[in-house]
């Protein structure tokens, strides 16, 4: 399966309202003359770098209810968590955003990038890494008040192996139907272990990272933020490197400083959780408008699966 694919029903720039254009304009601060649709990533919105008649260039992304309607939520989730982030933060800074209760454009800095290549090559990965080292340490304490800790943002998703245990699928791997007990178990903990102070991403991925010609890095993609432990960014990447491969996750878990520490059932915990999400969520129909994500969520629980017969022996 191509772990890659993301959503294929994504609208353009072209078709957005005319009124919701002439908005973005008035944000951007001209006429927008060129857009270009971005890869990556599963709304079914708009994602597109714009440039205007004068040379000024942003990045646009706006949806509706009617291509999904949870996404405008999310959308204002973002507008909210962006506007609180610090400006020295290695994030795209928010320009402004347009909701007029129907259309949700958000509109930032473009930043020159791309994602990061996988399997995950050693030296982005690293970057990547340090990136959001020093992002926890700017973060912390949480710029952003009003998002809710991991804990309560997490508490449902974390819960999948419980599901799946009161409601087994037939192909359900083998090894977690035999420990479907210590998986829950552990995924009860890793929630419990959820405490702290700092501004987490909580979906942290390649398709939401950028890399520029410097090999600098952005964290793109802010509607989860919530508050928890520095750490927590970093395992949740390492998710990635599981999926994608290129490195022994473990391995980099524990060569560095932020996670080499970290109380190790904590860690198998995060990862017995997120798996039970995956999971269970992956056995749902597909929501409106987003058609690959169902594909996308197994394959990174399978991938999940032999990290945690490891951790779990």
């Amino acid at each position: 399966m191509d772990t890659t694919t993301t959503t294929n029903r994504r609208i353009g720039w072209a078709d957005l309202p005319a009124g919701v254009r002439t908005e973005v304009e008035r944000i951007v601060g001209g006429e927008i003359v060129a857009a270009v649709s971005q890869p990556g990533g599963f709304s079914p919105g708009t994602a597109d770098r714009v440039r205007t008649a004068d040379g000024r260039r942003a990045f646009v992304k706006a949806v509706s209810p009617a291509q999904n309607d949870r996404s405008p939520h999310l959308h204002r989730q973002e507008a909210r968590n962006a506007a609180a982030l610090p400006a020295h933060a290695p994030v795209p800074r928010l320009l402004g955003c347009h909701d007029d209760g129907d259309w949700v454009a958000l509109v930032y800095t473009d930043v020159e990038g791309r994602h990061p290549v996988t399997p995950w090559q050693a030296d982005e990965l690293a970057a990547v890494l340090d990136t959001l080292a020093a992002l926890a340490a700017v973060l912390t304490p949480a710029p952003a008040g009003h998002a809710p800790t991991a804990a309560e943002s997490l508490r449902y998703d974390f819960a999948g192996w419980h599901r799946i245990a009161a409601d087994p699928p037939d192909d359900l791997d083998p090894w977690a139907r035999g420990h479907l007990a210590a998986l829950r178990a552990a995924a009860d903990l890793g929630l419990a272990a959820l405490a702290g102070d700092t501004l987490c991403h909580v979906d942290v991925r390649a398709d939401n990272l950028l890399v520029d010609a410097a090999g600098r890095v952005t964290v793109v993609d802010w509607p989860w933020a919530c508050r928890g432990p520095a750490w927590l960014d970093s395992v949740i990447l390492l998710v990635n490197v599981a999926l994608y491969g290129g490195h022994d996750p473990e391995a980099v878990l524990r060569s560095r400083p932020l996670t080499a520490d970290v109380d190790p059932d904590a860690v198998t915990g995060v990862l017995a959780g997120w798996a039970g999400f995956f999971l269970d969520a992956a056995r749902l129909p597909a929501p409106a408008g987003i058609p690959t994500v169902r594909a996308f969520q197994r394959a990174q629980g399978d991938a999940l699966l032999p990290w945690l017969v490891r951790r779990l022996r």
